[in-house]
């Protein structure tokens, strides 16, 4: 293994990378940037010994990071996340899956693998619902769907992307909810930061990275519950877990990231966000020593 005790694997360098770094060498913890795109990574039992024991996946590209943490793990180095958390959160359907079966809130959502089927779906969820791919970030290809016409008219569209992919149809009802859904971002088994996060004019996504912008979110016991138990479910790590508001006191899942992008919720969070993800690597590197000095 490597002398450093901590990777951080990327394939495109963001603000939170470069802040994870800085975060890190205040702790005086060492690490190394690994750049994804320039691993060749053998398969066989062949030591990796210029790689640190631990690397926080950061890559935009959620097939490189998933795949590229699965042949880590394999060879002994622990990822954060793991390669089944990436693989959960990357794919929409398993996230809805997995929630929706541990009873954990989320839109009704429906899925088909057909064009007749995707219609049925979208007569049975009733407008207005929203069409989702199943891999995706950004609120891409989201679209929400008000009428028969309209829906007709994606469906036809995506099987004429000829891409398996796309002939997976992912419907979800639309939640009557405020203009904003909120970001909760846990670390380890702890809420850290939440923040409402509200669409820009004329638009109905709330992506930071589409136009929208962040405000504080304050955590009532009933979100702290509904945020514990996702983690509990999807499995502890650094998770940005996205709700609405069904009601006051009501809040539903739609969305969990593996790779959770935080420099919007910064802005109106107080504490650090990459501070207190070293402080989650630091702590796990002392549980090892401490186990490793027991045993």
């Amino acid at each position: 293994m490597s002398g450093k005790s901590v990777g951080i694997l990327f394939d495109r360098v963001r603000w939170e990378e470069k802040e994870l770094g800085r975060q890190l060498e205040i702790r005086g913890v060492p690490y190394d940037m690994i750049d994804a795109k320039s691993q060749v990574l053998a398969l066989d039992k062949t030591l990796f010994t210029t790689v640190p024991g631990r690397i926080l996946v950061r890559c935009v590209s959620f097939y490189r990071g998933l795949n590229a943490s699965s042949v880590y793990e394999a060879h002994g180095i622990e990822t954060i996340n793991s390669s089944k958390i990436l693989d959960i959160c990357g794919n929409k359907l398993l996230t809805s899956q997995l929630l929706a079966k541990n009873g954990v809130p989320t839109p009704k959502t429906i899925v088909s693998f057909s064009p007749e089927g995707a219609m049925q779906a979208v007569e049975e969820i009733g407008f207005p619902c929203v069409m989702k791919p199943i891999i995706g970030s950004w609120g891409r290809q989201v679209v929400p769907i008000r009428d028969r016409e309209t829906a007709e008219a994606f469906i036809e569209m995506r099987e004429q992307l000829n891409d398996s992919m796309h002939t997976i149809f992912y419907i979800q009802e639309m939640i009557n909810r405020p203009p904003r859904d909120i970001r909760c971002i846990a670390v380890g088994d702890e809420i850290v930061a939440s923040v409402y996060r509200y669409a820009p004019p004329e638009n109905w996504k709330t992506n930071v990275a589409l136009g929208g912008h962040s405000e504080p979110c304050k955590v009532t016991s009933e979100l702290e519950e509904t945020i514990l138990k996702t983690v509990s479910v999807v499995g502890a790590g650094v998770l940005g877990i996205d709700l609405m508001e069904r009601s006051s006191s009501e809040f539903v899942v739609h969305e969990v990231n593996g790779t959770v992008e935080f420099k919007g919720a910064q802005t109106v969070t107080s504490n650090s966000i990459a501070g207190r993800i070293a402080d989650y690597l630091i702590s796990k590197r002392n549980r090892e020593e401490t186990q490793s000095v027991k045993a």
